[in-house]
């Protein structure tokens, strides 16, 4: 298990979760030196406060966390993972006003991630016994999952460009058996991935086109694709100052779908799993693609560029259109893809895409009930002819400033046909200031949605 996880703890300090409705009968069984500690140190159960209560010696003898009310309209089911950094080195275990042990056992544990490749590891933090009735192993799964998502997405593009992004994902198919091959450089022109090739080419770290594959083939077929541009300059529509300094998670897509991929890897569901991911740094240089070029795309569809900071979706229409060509049960695809999709529904909510009705109801419960949240925006016939061309079959950015989120969304359904079922997912991935679970930075977002939603379509055969 998760090394912050504890099979067993007897002497656990035990962590109260109370509302303000609930303070008063709580601190009747609190023995009365520690009702005086509490009251001494202004304790009123408002949300997010805490305090540490002493037991005389110099050690903690429990913890009082301030969460809202039942009859609030969502309790949020990450509200302890507020204390595990900043609670004293201990064993401490779950009590009080929680909706659902697991989620709060897991947000503890994303909680407790730290980036620290680049520093010195800090000492041993809060460990947390394992709730009753919750599955340590599956818990430690999705964490360590999230955790190497976030770590891809911390890491600088010095040390992550496209060859360490494949590097990672090789990693991964080894440590699940899968198997993974690659076409880079010149070779996707040879393979028929000519906007991948387009998009990369300027820089003197090679595109390319990672392609994991896992389980009996003979299961039902689900492919992640994830965008992959371990920076993004903006091409020759350079970003300013400003745009350009967190770009180095513009490559947050890939990790969310390669910690998709680790998740579903590791439960052993019965899927065939493919995980696609076309890695490319946009630099500028005298082979960059320019605005006003026409490409054409492996699906045949000729694309003019209309903004070469909207790479993103040239590059994911590629992979696409090769996930589409074996016609899975499920496509799902994850981008930091437009800076619209932020400004309707901010840094915490992606927004996601499907015709799909029947997926689309199961995407937004699922979300919601392993904490996980999304929002459907709408795949709005109308706004197709934003991309219309003068040139070409298609521009990839619509004309004006309205919609930017959607008309992306659309320009990438256009290069999916046989799928069954397919979803885009619109993601941020990046946590701007810390909240309980979500620390300040890399995030991993959409990842154990689909997990959940995969193991719910696909789920293991038991005995």
């Amino acid at each position: 298990m998760h090394s912050l996880l504890l099979a067993s703890a007897p002497s656990a300090v035990p962590v109260h979760l109370v509302s303000k409705a609930g303070w008063p009968a709580l601190i009747e069984h609190l023995a009365p030196e520690a009702a005086r500690f509490a009251k001494a140190h202004g304790f009123a159960a408002r949300p997010g406060q805490h305090v540490v209560l002493p037991d005389g010696l110099g050690a903690v003898s429990a913890v009082l966390l301030g969460v809202e009310g039942a009859s609030a309209r969502r309790r949020d089911p990450f509200a302890p993972g507020r204390l595990a950094a900043v609670l004293p080195e201990g064993d401490y275990r779950l009590e009080g006003e929680i909706d659902d042990f697991g989620l709060a056992a897991l947000g503890w544990l994303l909680q407790s991630y730290r980036f620290e490749r680049y520093r010195k590891p800090q000492p041993v933090r809060a460990r947390l016994l394992l709730p009753e009735g919750v599955d340590g192993v599956e818990l430690s799964a999705l964490a360590e999952a999230v955790a190497f998502a976030r770590d891809l997405v911390n890491t600088p593009a010095s040390d992550m460009g496209p060859a360490e992004i494949e590097a990672a994902i090789r990693q991964l198919g080894q440590d699940f058996g899968a198997s993974v091959t690659s076409q880079v450089g010149d070779d996707l022109l040879e393979h028929n991935f000519p906007m991948i090739h387009a998009v990369g080419r300027a820089s003197p770290r090679a595109p390319r086109l990672i392609d994991l594959t896992w389980g009996n083939p003979a299961d039902p077929k689900v492919t992640l694709v994830g965008k992959g541009v371990a920076f993004d300059t903006g091409g020759l529509n350079l970003k300013t100052d400003a745009g350009m300094l967190l770009m180095k998670k513009d490559m947050g897509g890939a990790a969310a779908a390669a910690a998709a991929a680790r998740m579903i890897m590791q439960a052993k569901l019965p899927v065939r799993l493919r995980l696609l991911v076309p890695a490319v740094e946009n630099a500028v240089s005298g082979a960059s693609f320019r605005p006003g070029d026409v490409l054409r795309s492996r699906k045949g569809l000729t694309v003019e560029i209309g903004n070469t900071d909207a790479e993103g979706r040239l590059i994911l229409a590629d992979a696409l259109a090769l996930a589409d060509e074996e016609a899975p049960e499920l496509l799902i695809d994850y981008a930091t893809l437009t800076g619209a999709a932020r400004v309707a529904l901010g840094p915490d909510l992606p927004p996601f895409y499907t015709h799909d009705e029947g997926l689309a109801v199961e995407i937004s419960r699922l979300g919601q009930a392993v904490n996980d949240p999304v929002w459907r925006m709408p795949l709005w016939p109308p706004y197709d002819g934003l991309l219309d061309s003068k040139i070409a079959d298609v521009n990839h950015v619509s004309g004006g400033s309205f919609a930017g989120s959607v008309t992306a969304a659309l320009f990438l359904n256009r290069f999916v046909e046989k799928t069954q079922s397919y979803a885009h997912f619109d993601i941020y991935a990046w946590n701007p200031s810390s909240k309980p679970g979500r620390p300040e930075g890399g995030e991993c977002q959409a990842a154990r949605l689909t997990y959940a939603l995969v193991k719910q379509l696909y789920p293991t055969l038991q005995g």
